[in-house]
């Protein structure tokens, strides 16, 4: 059995590894093929690479697919680009875009990585013949009976968990994530020890197609009449001011409102089809139950075997927040997870994320998408009355 827990010899063991030109993956290509494994490189150009040549901190495209090749280079590996422009508008952005103008907060890299990269490009390294797709992503899997099991990685600071628990098990048992057990810093050195020219490139912060994290931005630009203006309302009722599109906010937000009461207010709720954006106090975002969609369940058994009583684990619903605490459930009603110390600014579209306690050691239980929420009881029976009238029917102050 190899280092991937695979039962061949390295030199016999081809794995295709998904290359963004960033230095995490190149350390990965890097690392195999010292081991002494059949290494091929993949890059998917995303997107429209002419717009981002000179942008720092993108992957996928322009300068990312040179710095790339060059490792490739360096690491005498064949190497290829694929063209998945096409492709990624029609699973990505586009979705990503109509979620958004329907007041939900997507998760593009969620889909990036259902679709894109371990969907197709794993059927290509398939199609290679290769025993593997490796990646430069910060999470463990290991060996769980006849499958293998997520697990969060050494390095919490990285950990890109919250952004795979849509992988399938089929997925996982043919992916490897080298990196899981290293930090951020060790693999900065590995690279340094390898000669690669990108040991010192910045990581990519934004999401690759909304550079400095303008969503409004690209929106405007790619579907002009989703901006449609609309009220401010209070949870209360009260029309509090006008608003140039909900597309401008998001659940929770506090600053940059456009309206004054003289009391701290938030945005509780996106109300797409009355264009509404409705605000109150802090308490109104107080939330304690989740109803997931999409769910991909990872855990052993199946999800539809857990009692009534619930499946014990701990939630989390925002990439930088710890795992909480909570209970899943399967119900009538729906698949939902109970958080048990509350939670504040969820908004539809976002992830939910199990795992089996807080540590780094966690097991990733899969997860789902939010469906809606459900706030304090006063706050849920406001916003519902607020919901079930028309706009015109609302006082203005």
């Amino acid at each position: 059995m190899n280092s991937l827990d695979i039962d061949k010899a390295p030199a016999d063991t081809r794995v295709v590894v998904a290359m963004s030109g960033g230095v995490d993956s190149s350390v990965v290509a890097g690392m195999l093929k010292r081991e002494g494994y059949d290494v091929v490189g993949i890059t998917l150009q995303l997107y429209d690479h002419g717009a981002a040549v000179k942008r720092a901190g993108s992957c996928c495209a322009g300068q990312d697919i040179d710095d790339a090749r060059r490792v490739a280079e360096t690491l005498d590996i064949p190497y290829y680009v694929l063209d998945y422009e096409k492709r990624f508008r029609e699973a990505v952005i586009n979705p990503f875009m109509d979620s958004y103008v329907a007041g939900e907060t997507p998760i593009p890299c969620v889909s990036c990585n259902q679709t894109v990269k371990f969907a197709d490009l794993l059927e290509t390294a398939r199609q290679l013949g290769a025993d593997a797709l490796a990646t430069g992503h910060y999470i463990r899997s290991a060996a769980n009976g006849p499958h293998r099991a997520l697990f969060r990685p050494v390095d919490a600071e990285r950990d890109q968990s919250y952004f795979l628990f849509a992988t399938t098990q089929a997925q996982i048992d043919y992916l490897r994530f080298p990196l899981g057990g290293l930090s951020k810093a060790q693999t900065r050195r590995l690279a340094e020890e390898m000669g690669l020219a990108i040991a010192a490139k910045p990581d990519s912060q934004d999401i690759c197609f909304v550079p400095q994290g303008k969503y409004s931005a690209v929106i405007n630009k790619l579907k002009p009449s989703a901006a449609l203006a609309g009220d401010i309302v209070h949870v209360d009722g009260r029309v509090l001011g006008r608003h140039d599109g909900i597309l401008h906010y998001t659940i929770g937000q506090r600053r940059g409102l456009g309206v004054a009461t003289g009391e701290p207010l938030f945005v509780v709720h996106l109300d797409a089809r009355s264009r509404r954006v409705v605000v109150g106090p802090r308490e109104a975002l107080e939330t304690r139950r989740l109803y997931l969609r999409d769910v991909n369940w990872l855990g052993d058994g199946e999800l539809a075997d857990i009692s009534g009583s619930g499946f014990d684990c701990f939630a989390k619903v925002r990439s930088t927040r710890a795992p909480e605490p909570a209970r899943l459930h399967v119900a009538d009603e729906g698949v939902f997870v109970e958080l048990l110390e509350g939670e504040t600014g969820i908004a539809p579209g976002q992830a939910c994320v199990l795992y089996s306690s807080r540590e780094n050691d966690a097991r990733i239980f899969g997860g789902g998408f939010i469906d809606r929420a459900e706030r304090a009881a006063e706050a849920e029976r406001m916003l519902c009355e607020l919901l079930a009238s028309p706009s015109n029917e609302i006082a203005a102050v």
